[in-house]
């Protein structure tokens, strides 16, 4: 009777060539603090343009407001995600 596990393996050169190309890529993720402190921003810049009427000093006052606010935001996600 044949004995099949003992018997040499047929076209080892075309599997070793198919295990060298199954590498999984790495996933690329996007922390949640970089995305919210960019829409922080936008939003923060938003409101403070229309409440001091175009001045451009609040302006980025409140832009820097909203990015700070966005990124501690975003921060807390990330720690959550992690847990």
């Amino acid at each position: 009777m044949a004995r099949s596990h003992h018997r040499k393996k047929h076209k080892e050169h075309l599997r070793q060539f198919k295990h060298s190309h199954d590498t999984t890529s790495p996933k690329i993720k996007s922390k949640a603090s970089s995305v919210f402190t960019f829409i922080g921003m936008i939003i923060g810049l938003i409101i403070s343009y229309f409440a001091s009427n175009g001045i451009a000093i609040w302006t980025a006052i409140g832009a820097l407001a909203g990015g700070l606010a966005g990124y501690f935001i975003g921060r807390g996600i990330d720690s959550e995600k992690k847990k």
